[in-house]
């Protein structure tokens, strides 16, 4: 008899696909819903050939506050086949908030209350570029590290100080909680969720599907805006800091910079930090790698040149700086970004 009941046993139930909810709402940037969509599609496609009978790995919705389309900030939209509004049948794995060009009126999204209130049992919670500032504004990421798009790190320090802001990552995790730098990052995460949940040779072959980085080098310092273009004012120290700009070759010591303005080199020091938000010499430092970035994308000068010419003592003084800042060589930098002539 029990023999006999073992061969009528019921066959084990197969894996359910992890449930994907990408988190929409009107004016979103598309390709920060569109780009994780894509990688989890692809793991799919992955997936099934691989294995046949297997169920897929993921099932993606787009996720709103109602059902049907919702305009994205280009103009076109997406379609939500869920509404938050409504209890769900699904039991959500990991939810991934897209961002927005437009933050100012992020609080005012009826998401907010959602996710404050319904992501507790959620495994993965993630915020895609500005899609960040959506889980600021509902709490979830009060006392832990957070990166967003490099444009508005700074704002989201400002407005929520309970996180701690890290500009350069491409993405975070902190516990369950995930967040990303600009865009085409939400793309980075995705595939390092997959590969947490498949393994890396799914991720890899995804990677090579998609024409993607697995691990994409260096973070978004390599991609955010010159020093230049953030100086404003006709105060002493806003002038002194676009002096600096112009004369990186010259010897811009804390002692010498306090010359200039006519201040002992102690309460400069204490000055400058409180008006430029980082020490003399942390923006000096930015100043001259900011330089030598532009002008290895110029493509035209040696390393020794630019090192000269931005007030570094030696070509390799630059390299390890560049490196250690930027997260990749001078070469691979300049070989990714010089232009094409």
């Amino acid at each position: 008899m029990k023999a006999d009941a073992a061969n009528h046993r019921m066959p084990a139930s197969e894996p359910r696909p992890r449930q994907i909810g990408i988190l929409a709402y009107p004016g979103i940037e598309l390709l920060d819903a569109i780009g994780p969509l894509e990688v989890f599609a692809a793991a799919n496609r992955i997936v099934a050939e691989r294995s046949p009978r297997n169920p897929v790995a993921y099932q993606i919705d787009v996720w709103a506050d109602r059902l049907g389309a919702i305009d994205g900030s280009s103009g076109v939209g997406l379609i939500a086949t869920r509404s938050i509004a409504t209890p769900a049948p699904v039991e959500l794995d990991t939810v991934l908030v897209a961002g927005s060009p437009v933050v100012a009126d992020m609080s005012r999204q009826p998401c907010v209350d959602w996710l404050r209130d319904a992501t507790g049992g959620i495994r993965r919670v993630g915020g895609i570029c500005t899609g960040v500032f959506l889980l600021a504004e509902a709490g979830l990421l009060d006392g832990r590290r957070a990166v967003t798009h490099w444009a508005y790190c700074d704002e989201l320090a400002r407005r929520y100080p309970a996180i701690r802001v890290e500009p350069d990552p491409i993405f975070l995790r902190d516990d369950r909680f995930y967040t990303t730098a600009g865009v085409t990052a939400g793309m980075d995460l995705a595939l390092a969720l997959v590969q947490d949940d498949l393994g890396r040779d799914v991720a890899l072959a995804i990677a090579r599907l998609l024409v993607l980085f697995l691990k994409r080098p260096g973070g978004q310092s390599q991609f955010s805006a010159h020093l230049a273009a953030q100086l404003d004012g006709d105060s002493p120290i806003a002038m002194l800091q676009r002096w600096i700009l112009n004369h990186l070759d010259t010897d811009l010591t804390v002692e010498a910079l306090a010359e200039r303005v006519h201040m002992s080199p102690r309460n400069f020091a204490r000055n400058f930090q409180r008006e430029a938000g980082a020490p003399p010499g942390v923006f000096v430092e930015r100043a001259r790698l900011d330089a030598a970035r532009r002008a290895l994308e110029d493509g035209e000068h040696r390393l020794e040149t630019i090192a000269r010419h931005c007030g570094f003592t030696s070509a390799e003084i630059l390299r390890r700086l560049f490196q250690r800042r930027m997260g990749l060589s001078p070469t691979a930098y300049r070989e990714r970004f010089a232009s094409a002539r």
